[in-house]
């Protein structure tokens, strides 16, 4: 999938052309992209969007129609048009593993190169970063309250266009939804698709038995039959079983039935009693309708019996959280750290090129992670560390826990380090790292907080060049 260099900010362009005016395009920079507070006032989030962001840097040129645009539009002089016309991303980039689990204030993206090209992908980062990382977040949400029940995507026709459904698809597998209702998602991605039928399904037919039965007729082997049109129990569940009847009579099984309304813990109890006492003990139950992470959570506190969640509109618009924020930060220009000030320290950015150590205990539970400067020794246990938000907050960290380079070189030169890897192996990786949480980070409801800190050294370097900055030098 190409990403158009156009799909940017104005600002992109017009700083990159400033900056071969000055002479500047060729300083090396580095830049760090990172956000400030955890998604739906949670606890943590799944990083997503790394190999989307690494196809858009690999592909990154300008076509000869582009540049005739850019042209018309009278602002750029045509030596910058020339420039772009060879334009190239051949940085380096750091990045954790797709499907990890990281948290506010670290760099997840770190890139470098020219001041022009590292300034100029500031926008398509975000763009691809923000939204999968976002919605990787709230599928691991969402899985979590499943406790183990599969969860298939159901977003697409709420989601935020085409583009969004099939970024949605792809990120909420990386959070653990591994399947999806997405027809191209499924052919893009690999990803296992799976679907029932509609109300209308039902209302095309005579009567709900006879919908039911040329449905089963179509799809001897798989059909999931939509319930509630009519009456959930009086009438659907009752044809069903009748359906399930017929079906074993020929060889086959009824594969499940969904409920689309109503108080679904109390209808599933139903439904599973139902179908149970009918001999059908292996219909699956599936629930969908405006389902989240909350009303799964009180599905199963309720007793209800769902084998399966369809999850749409609340995963795809990521409901709970508008957008993630991420942002992206000069951190340093020809070797030179720098930093961003303002009258909140807590948004004081993090100058410099950095390390993110993962701090990790005998168990292989996370602990705590740990920002250092590139270059600096390695944070060990005893060692003092600070809070970035504020300074005058320190802890020690534990004698025995070992730390581990949370992050890898992912680009170099402008190409891949790697090959990509395959999404369910991003979503092994997710689930697996939730178990490594400290206790109430997975919480829905005022969570534990993860502590992110930063080294001394690393921290009296932003301290004296804040002090730097605020006499004026």
């Amino acid at each position: 999938m190409r990403y158009p260099p156009l799909l940017t900010d104005l600002y992109e362009l017009t700083m990159l052309a400033g900056y071969l005016e000055e002479g500047m395009a060729e300083k090396q920079a580095i830049f760090d992209l990172f956000f400030r507070t955890n998604p739906f006032e949670g606890g943590y989030a799944v990083f997503a969007g790394l190999e989307p962001a690494l196809d858009y840097l690999e592909g990154l040129r300008f076509l000869p129609e582009e540049l005739e645009y850019l042209q018309q539009l009278g602002i750029f002089k045509p030596h910058f048009i020339e420039f772009l016309r060879e334009f190239r991303f051949r940085g380096t980039v750091t990045a954790p593993p797709e499907g990890t689990a990281v948290f506010a204030n670290e760099p997840l993206l770190t890139v470098e190169g020219t001041l022009a090209e590292a300034q100029f992908v500031e926008t398509a980062l975000l763009n691809i970063i923000n939204f999968q990382t976002l919605v990787a977040t709230k599928a691991a949400r969402i899985t979590h309250a499943a406790a183990g029940a599969p969860v298939i995507e159901f977003g697409m026709r709420r989601a935020h266009g085409p583009n969004g459904a099939l970024s949605c698809a792809r990120a909420a597998c990386v959070g653990g939804v591994r399947s999806t209702s997405n027809v191209q998602a499924g052919m893009i991605y690999g990803l296992p698709i799976r679907g029932t039928h509609a109300h209308s399904w039902v209302q095309a037919f005579p009567n709900e038995l006879a919908a039911f039965m040329a449905y089963a007729d179509a799809f001897p082997d798989s059909s999931i039959l939509l319930v509630d049109t009519y009456d959930t129990l009086k009438s659907g569940i009752p044809h069903a079983i009748t359906v399930a009847a017929e079906l074993r009579e020929r060889g086959h099984e009824l594969h499940g039935v969904r409920l689309d309304s109503g108080d679904l813990a109390f209808l599933s109890r139903e439904s599973r009693r139902m179908f149970d006492e009918a001999g059908f003990p292996a219909v699956k139950i599936v629930a969908s309708n405006e389902l989240d992470e909350f009303v799964i959570d009180s599905i199963r506190d309720e007793g209800g019996r769902v084998d399966i969640y369809g999850v749409g509109t609340k995963l795809a618009t990521c409901s709970g959280a508008g957008a993630l924020g991420g942002v992206y930060k000069l951190v340093a220009v020809d070797g030179q750290p720098k930093l961003k000030v303002t009258s909140d320290i807590a948004k004081a950015t993090l100058p410099g090129k950095k390390r993110v150590m993962r701090v990790v205990g005998e168990d292989g539970g996370m602990i705590q992670d740990v920002i250092c400067l590139e270059g600096d020794d390695e944070p060990h246990g005893g060692e003092t560390v600070y809070d970035p938000r504020n300074p005058l907050q320190h802890t020690s960290l534990p004698q025995k826990a070992a730390l581990h380079e949370l992050r890898q070189v992912v680009m170099k030169h402008g190409h891949r380090t790697q090959p990509p890897e395959p999404l369910a192996l991003m979503a092994d990786r997710s689930e697996r790292e939730l178990l490594r949480l400290p206790q109430g980070c997975l919480r829905l409801i005022n969570p534990h907080r993860y502590k992110v800190s930063i080294s001394r050294q690393l921290n009296e370097l932003r301290n004296g060049l804040i002090e730097k900055v605020l006499k004026g030098v």
